[in-house]
């Protein structure tokens, strides 16, 4: 994940893809995606609200792997190596 809002003293200063980089579509893991049939409840979209909790899967899945507890995203090289407790 690249995504990082940066700011200056007085604006966003991520205003273009240059300095708000996304993921490129070669960079997306594979993902598997099943949807349950529920006639009876109320149509409410399909993947929207599964966006919210990734980055706080991939803090845990970093943690499990690492020991490094990662609290804000991107999760760089440069900010797994602060948070390596040799540092």
């Amino acid at each position: 994940m690249h995504e990082e809002t940066k700011f200056d003293r007085s604006r966003v200063t991520s205003v273009d893809w240059a300095s708000y980089p996304i993921l490129k579509f070669n960079e997306v893991p594979a993902v598997e995606v099943e949807l349950v049939n529920h006639p009876e409840l109320p149509p409410l979209g399909a993947g929207e609200a599964a966006a919210a909790p990734v980055a706080a899967a991939l803090a845990n899945a970093i943690f499990d792997a690492s020991g490094i507890r990662l609290r804000s995203v991107p999760f760089t090289p440069e900010r797994v190596k602060v948070a390596t407790p040799s540092h």
